[in-house]
């Protein structure tokens, strides 16, 4: 019985660990969206590792470090005009350890002619902050 007992424990620890792990981030992506719909790329930022070694990957490639993405965005998105309004859609958010959650989804961009795509994020707990520290956009 004891034994039955500290199963049940460990696993509702762990399970309800990562899903408060998972509702921080997914808390985050929703502050993204709000800073972009605002305008507001740096308040966007804020959610990417400020680290030369964030990667970005898109249609243009590779892009690493946290300033040469922001400058990407400066210039794709010179505007509030430009950024037209973001939503996100996950698809799936997978916690992988206590400092590593998986995210899938779907972006789309409603401006003149929108536009949309796909994601799949790697987010980790740095300095007990979760960040995106690899962004894979299509």
């Amino acid at each position: 019985m004891k034994k039955l007992f500290f199963l049940f424990f460990i696993f509702t620890s762990i399970f309800c660990f990562s899903q408060k792990g998972v509702k921080k981030v997914l808390e985050n992506m929703k502050a993204q969206e709000l800073a972009w719909n605002n305008g507001d790329i740096n308040g966007f930022m804020n959610y990417y590792w400020n680290n030369d070694s964030l990667k970005f990957i898109g249609s243009k490639g590779i892009t690493c470090g946290w300033q040469k993405t922001l400058n990407n965005y400066l210039t794709s998105y010179p505007n509030k005009e430009a950024m037209g309004v973001l939503t996100f859609t996950i698809k799936e958010a997978t916690q992988l350890s206590k400092k590593n959650i998986f995210i899938i989804g779907q972006w789309a961009l409603k401006k003149d002619k929108p536009v949309g795509g796909h994601f799949t994020l790697l987010w980790k707990k740095i300095n007990g902050k979760w960040l995106i520290i690899a962004d894979h956009t299509s």
